[in-house]
């Protein structure tokens, strides 16, 4: 019995705590760089290393972002990606420059983000 709960116990305690991270889009009706990212990316997205560490999000522009996000700043540009890290806005790309530049952007604010702890060792 002791060993049980001791067992439990040192499991529960030993997984590490994983930061809840997405890609929240900005995005209207009729935005063509909207449509055209969602052209472009947005089938693949979900496939990719970025997409599995930051899985997407989106909310119409005027409806307001999600009630549990708190975002650095206002959006003024659709389509608008901000990187959210535990509810909180930790950068963003305003506008879609196109595949290869959205790519790299992406990877940058990854990399200047607080780091995420994987259970998966």
């Amino acid at each position: 019995m002791i060993k049980t709960f001791a067992f439990l116990f040192l499991s529960c305690v030993a997984q590490p705590a994983v930061a809840d991270r997405i890609l929240l889009m900005a995005e209207e009706e009729g935005c063509y760089w909207c449509d055209q990212w969602t052209f472009e990316i947005g089938a693949i997205y979900s496939k990719t290393t970025e997409g599995q560490s930051a899985p997407l999000k989106r909310y119409d522009l005027h409806a307001g972002p999600p009630p549990d996000i708190t975002l650095a700043m206002p959006v003024n540009f659709t389509p608008t990606f901000m990187l959210i890290q535990d509810g909180v806005e930790v950068g963003r790309i305003e506008g879609y420059p196109g595949s290869n530049f959205f790519w790299g952007l992406l990877d940058q604010l990854i990399q200047q983000a607080p780091a995420v702890i994987s259970s998966e060792g």
